[in-house]
């Protein structure tokens, strides 16, 4: 069951015009909500995020909070599976197509829901590939917009490596991935860079700081440069799917010693009892 402007109802019946603004000009923004055990986590937290999204392109909110919980609730409860992906994604409507915001227009809304699989053991123990890219993207990625043609040229970039992830540079400063946010890791101290336009606010991003200041394992939010990247004893990248993987390779060139650090271990551990016992945990964080 998915969720279209006002009706719930199969996914299959679900149609919108090819007018709409989303499919014309990708004039609209998106949302992932990872969900366990049937209860979404840090829902206000991806809300808020939405709503930046919103306010950046200056679209209504056509939604309150409290309608937004019951929608999403709705969904999961509409669909298999005690962990689930909801994806929300609004547009600016259907409308003649024209470059200004039409005047009176009603906005697209659709939700579904899909399953979340973490990331097989073996893949947490041994590690995985990434290659790296300019970042070529525009200078709003703080904005979740669904005009993702880029990161989808820069994904498919590692894909036809045989890679799981791009690294992007930018400037000579590491970004963030294609779809996700990146770590290092030099001499004990987890780096990842600050928030701002040239990346999008993840919220495993904040998780991920948030575990390291509880478990003890220093870290620095600051700019890190290409060479520091490139000779990391560690390297991550974290997404609401993929949680917390470790990079072993970049560039067919071992990371460290080629395999998980001793970091990326505490962090793991850290990660998976957080899921087990707050992400699991009734309500949402």
């Amino acid at each position: 069951m998915i969720f279209l402007s006002g009706r719930f109802m199969p996914l299959e019946d679900a149609t919108i015009s090819v007018l709409d603004r989303g499919f014309i000009f990708g004039d609209g923004i998106y949302e992932v909500i990872p969900v366990y055990s049937r209860h979404p986590f840090r829902l206000r937290e991806h809300l808020a995020r939405l709503q930046n999204s919103l306010d950046a392109i200056r679209l209504a909110n056509p939604h309150s909070l409290d309608e937004w919980t019951e929608i999403i609730g709705q969904v999961i409860a509409g669909n298999a599976g005690e962990d689930q992906s909801i994806y929300l994604q609004i547009t600016r409507g259907p409308a003649k197509r024209d470059h200004a915001f039409p005047p009176r227009i009603t906005p697209t809304v659709f939700v579904m829901s899909a399953p979340l699989t973490p990331p097989p053991a073996a893949v947490r123990e041994c590690g995985v590939t990434a290659v790296t890219a300019a970042d070529n993207r525009w200078l709003r990625c703080d904005i979740k917009s669904v005009s993702l043609l880029p990161n989808v040229l820069l994904r498919q970039t590692a894909i036809e490596a045989g890679a799981t992830e791009t690294v992007l540079l930018r400037d000579g400063l590491l970004t963030e991935g294609a779809a996700s946010n990146i770590f290092v890791v030099h001499h004990g101290v987890l780096l990842t860079p600050p928030k701002s336009h040239l990346m999008l606010p993840g919220i495993t991003y904040d998780v991920v700081l948030e575990l390291a200041a509880a478990d003890g394992i220093p870290s620095d939010i600051r700019q890190i440069s290409e060479a520091e990247v490139r000779g990391a004893d560690e390297l991550w990248l974290t997404s609401s799917t993929k949680e917390v993987l470790p990079v072993t390779l970049l560039d067919e060139q071992p990371v460290g010693d080629g395999r998980p650090g001793p970091v990326y271990r505490r962090m793991a551990r850290c990660y998976q009892e957080y899921k087990t016992g707050v992400m699991r945990g009734e309500g949402d964080q």
